[in-house]
Formats: C-alpha cells, sequence, structure tokens
C-alpha cells in the first residue's frame, strides 16, 4: 500500500477515534483520556497535513520548484513535531491542574475505554508501520506513542480501581508526554538539520574530497557542497581541476561519488590554467583583493 494513502488511513482512524475519547474522557472525569483525547485530534490533524504533505511530495519537479517536490516531506515531519510539543505542554500543565485538584473517576469506564484505545491504535500503528520518509516516520511514531500511551492508561485505570488513588491518572499522563517529546526533539534535529542543509551524518566530506584526489588525472578538487534532498537522496556540486580526459574523468568522480552513497551530482570540470571566479578555488595566488571576500563564504 502507498505510503500515502496509508498515513490517509491513519488519520480517519485516529480522528474519529479522538472524537470518542473525548466523549469518554467527559463522562469517566480521567484527565489521562481527556489529555489523550486532545493528543490524538492534535495528532489525526497533523497527520492529515502531514497526508496531503506527502502526496504533494510525490510531486516531479517542475519550472519553479526545480528540485522536485521532496521536502515538502520533512515539513509535514515539522508540523507534527511542532503539534507534539504543544500538545505535551498542554498535557502536562492539565496534569498538575489535576494533581492539585483530585476528582472523582469512574475507573471501569476508564477500563473499557482504555482496552478500545490499546485495540485501535495498535490496529493503525500496524497499518503505518516501516515508513521510509521522516515523515512517515513520524506518523508511526505517532501510533507507537498512542499505544503505549493507551497500555499505560490501561494499566494505571486497573490499580486506581484496586487502590482508588485517583493521583496516579494525572502522573500517568505526565508521563506519556514527557516520553512523546523525548523523540519528538530527534525527529525535530532531524528535520532541521535537513532544511539548514546540513551534509547528511553518514557522509563526511574531507573524506570524499581525498578521494577525489586520488583519481587518476585530477589535480584539485574544491568547492564540493554535500547536502541531502529528504535524509536518503543526496546531492553534491563539486569542481575537479583536471588536464585529463573530461569523460574519463567525469566518470571516475561519479563512481567515487556513488560509493559514498550520493546519486545526484553537479560536476564542474576547470584546466589548471583556469582562473577560477571563486575566491577559495585557489587561496595562495595573490589575484585576490579585499573586496573579493564579501562575496560567497563557503566553507568546506
Amino acid at each position: 500500500m502507498k505510503s500515502d494513502l496509508k498515513i490517509l488511513v491513519a488519520f480517519l482512524m485516529n480522528f474519529l477515534f479522538s472524537i470518542a475519547e473525548f466523549i469518554g474522557g467527559f463522562f469517566t472525569h480521567s484527565v489521562a483520556i481527556s489529555s489523550d483525547a486532545l493528543h490524538d485530534l492534535g495528532d489525526s490533524l497533523s497527520i492529515g497535513i502531514s497526508y496531503i504533505l506527502e502526496k504533494i511530495s510525490k510531486r516531479p519537479a517542475n519550472s519553479k520548484y526545480t528540485y522536485g517536490f521532496i521536502r515538502f516531506s520533512v515539513l509535514g515531519s515539522l508540523v507534527q513535531t511542532a503539534v507534539l510539543f504543544s500538545g505535551s505542554v498542554i498535557v502536562i500543565y492539565s496534569s498538575i491542574l489535576r494533581i492539585i485538584n483530585p476528582v472523582e473517576i469512574d475507573y471501569t469506564g476508564m477500563i473499557v475505554m482504555a482496552v478500545f484505545g490499546v485495540v485501535i491504535n495498535f490496529a493503525a500503528m500496524l497499518f503505518t508501520h516501516g515508513g521510509k520518509s521522516l515523515n512517515q516516520k513520524a506518523v508511526s511514531l505517532h501510533m507507537l506513542e498512542d499505544v503505549l500511551g493507551w497500555i499505560v492508561v490501561l494499566i494505571g485505570a486497573v490499580i486506581m480501581k484496586f487502590t482508588d488513588i485517583s493521583y496516579i491518572d494525572p502522573i500517568l499522563s505526565i508521563g506519556v508526554a514527557l516520553f512523546s517529546l523525548s523523540h519528538a526533539i530527534h525527529i525535530f534535529i532531524d528535520a532541521m538539520n535537513i532544511l539548514l542543509m546540513k551534509a547528511p551524518d553518514d557522509i563526511n566530506s574531507d573524506e570524499v574530497i581525498e578521494h577525489l584526489k586520488e583519481i587518476d588525472g585530477v589535480e584539485d578538487v574544491h568547492h564540493l557542497h554535500i547536502w541531502t534532498f529528504d535524509g536518503f537522496a543526496h546531492n553534491v556540486t563539486v569542481h575537479i581541476v583536471t588536464d585529463g580526459d573530461l569523460a574519463a574523468i567525469k566518470h571516475a568522480v561519479r563512481q567515487e561519488l556513488a560509493e559514498h552513497g550520493i546519486t545526484h551530482s553537479t560536476i564542474e570540470i576547470e584546466r589548471s590554467d583556469e582562473h577560477c571566479d571563486s575566491h577559495d578555488c585557489h587561496p595562495d595566488t595573490p589575484h585576490h583583493d579585499a573586496h573579493h571576500h564579501h562575496h560567497h563564504h563557503y566553507h568546506n
């Protein structure tokens, strides 16, 4: 089943369920269930947005979006982490209020809701499991969280039914919220690194330069820039100085880049006697004046 369709089904399951939950939370007076309803509603909305963005990310490039739309999927994971952040904060806040002012909770109703919650969310989790893109990972993370959240609510409800200690309910909520926060932060950092053009973690650019310089006929390598579209497809632009056979050199460079897992590359070839306009090409030669420096400071 296609990734965007999976996300759509997950959205529908979550959305319908969160409405049922609000009703359940209202009647059982459980903050764990009400805050979970809020969490699920936020989830389903962010999954809905992710569905749209995942769908857009599949579109081919056009004259305006010349790189294509892959990053819309990364945007989806950002939206989701933002929702998780705010959801967790609200949950923690309402739980603290509950600890200060406890209320009567209908434990049996809570157990029934929790059993439903575990079953439905577990089904949704199995369904969205195994997504590749960061966006899909964010979706399946949501699902996993919902399952764990409900298992915790279920255990808590059973314990409370036998012990009648009502503040277990808000404490559980806080636990689940902190758990989802810690995961959301990881996905957020990954997404930000991609958007901020950081080189992918699995590629060492200095090593790539060393390997390219070892190719026969390559005299120098500069202006190497590596970035990733979405964490999977990587892109490189590089200047190669050579007096050798162009086709052979280009082929060798592309092969070397492929070994580093780089599929898209743009290679500019220069002759050794040619003056490259960019100042970091030959920093040892006197021909760049001070006014040259404020142009582009690319540092490899």
